[in-house]
């Protein structure tokens, strides 16, 4: 049996020396010593937990290690994860449905110094983590705290109270989003633009309903229903606008958005049907989008034109500054005047539970928009993927 000595030596010397050659110190350890693996394996899945506990998720960690390091790591912390996943509290649907999502891939077979090598970069990743806002769900276990982001405080998770669920037929919220998905799949599909138009406004339209559904069934049960809060990735190339983008639909869909830059993902605040549209919505958004970009880009290529990257960040921000535009007149038409107050005040507890999350935010301007072709390009796609005026619904 290994001194559990090996490992921390290793890790003196690779986690918390500054030196060039540390890496290659607490690798060389490590490599020597066989019996030291399962104590490695047993730290790791701390420094796993400890993540959990300052407001990570297993999809906001993915994230990094796929920015910061590579498939090797990824491999690697996802078989850390499942194995202390068994250890932890009962987390909520949206973190099983993120554990369901990790690489299921054994990490490769390498020599010992390589795998210990890795294994030490993806360690001294998770150990400098800073601290972010806790996400618990509703109806999570309660347990390991979290603390502030970014410097700044974080008061616990959001009141919990019982949902009308009782209320509702087995299933039908799950169907109903079924059904969006489908109409959106089909929208990014289709190379006929009014045919899209059509889909992803009809997709809108049951979102619109299904929202204002939830409100109603909470309202009438007066349930103690609390906005909850998810991240969502805002990968670069290009991410100021497609901050912008999902900030858009957000508040379309009677949710808040917060952009964190330096780690990739926007905080997006609502109650949870509203928080399923918009992951749903911007996702199918941002896929035409992309389409249509790539398509109006080769003809500007065809046409001599070689400004890729100020004619991509252009039509970028007009199609997130026109869907926004589009998307704010197109849900004004989607309530009544009685169904307002029932509204209104789940806007004030999604306001209030933003300001408890971030209490200082500041404000970006886009960079970079100077191309006047990709300006009009990306509005006329934003024309396309959006919808018609619907109906009003009471």
């Amino acid at each position: 049996m290994s001194d559990p000595s090996t490992v921390d030596r290793a890790f003196q010397a690779a986690l918390y020396a500054r030196a060039d050659d540390s890496l290659d110190l607490g690798a060389s350890l490590l490599a020597a010593d066989p019996a030291a693996d399962a104590e490695l394996a047993r730290r790791g899945q701390e420094f796993v937990a400890a993540a959990w506990r300052r407001g990570w998720q297993p999809a906001d960690v993915v994230r990094i290690v796929r920015r910061e390091l590579d498939e090797a790591h990824l491999r690697l912390l996802s078989e850390l994860v499942r194995a202390q996943a068994p250890a932890d509290r009962p987390r909520g649907r949206r973190w099983a449905a993120q554990l369901d999502e990790l690489i299921r891939e054994e990490p490769a077979r390498t020599d010992r110094f390589t795998h210990a090598t890795a294994v030490l970069e993806l360690y001294r990743l998770l150990l400098r983590l800073p601290t972010l806002e806790a996400l618990d769900e509703p109806g999570a276990g309660a347990g390991a705290g979290a603390g502030s982001g970014s410097g700044r405080g974080s008061e616990g998770g959001p009141e919990r109270g019982t949902r009308a669920d009782a209320e509702r037929a087995p299933g039908t919220g799950s169907r109903m989003l079924t059904r969006i998905r489908a109409l959106l799949a089909k929208a990014e599909a289709t190379g006929f633009p009014e045919e899209a138009e059509a889909l992803s406004a009809k997709a809108q339209e049951l979102m619109a309903r299904h929202s204002i559904d939830e409100a109603l069934l909470a309202s009438r049960a007066q349930a103690r229903d609390a906005p909850g809060a998810c991240r969502i990735g805002v990968e670069p190339p290009y991410e100021q606008a497609k901050a912008v983008l999902l900030d858009a639909v957000a508040t379309a869909n009677h949710c808040r958005a917060v952009w964190n830059e330096p780690f990739g993902f926007s905080t997006v605040v609502g109650f949870e049907a509203d928080l399923e549209a918009v992951e749903i919505l911007y996702t199918s958004l941002l896929v035409q989008a992309t389409t249509a970009m790539t398509r109006a880009e080769a003809a500007q290529r065809a046409g001599g034109r070689k400004r890729t990257k100020t004619f991509r960040q252009s039509f970028l921000a007009a199609y997130a500054h026109r869907i926004g535009t589009r998307l704010a007149a197109a849900a004004e038409t989607q309530v009544t005047e009685d169904l307002l107050p029932v509204l209104a005040s789940r806007d004030v507890a999604v306001t209030d539970r933003l300001d408890r999350l971030f209490p200082e935010t500041t404000t970006t301007r886009l960079r970079g928009v100077s191309d006047v072709d990709g300006w009009t390009e990306g509005a006329q796609a934003a024309d396309r993927a959006q919808m018609r005026s619907r109906p009003r619904l009471g």
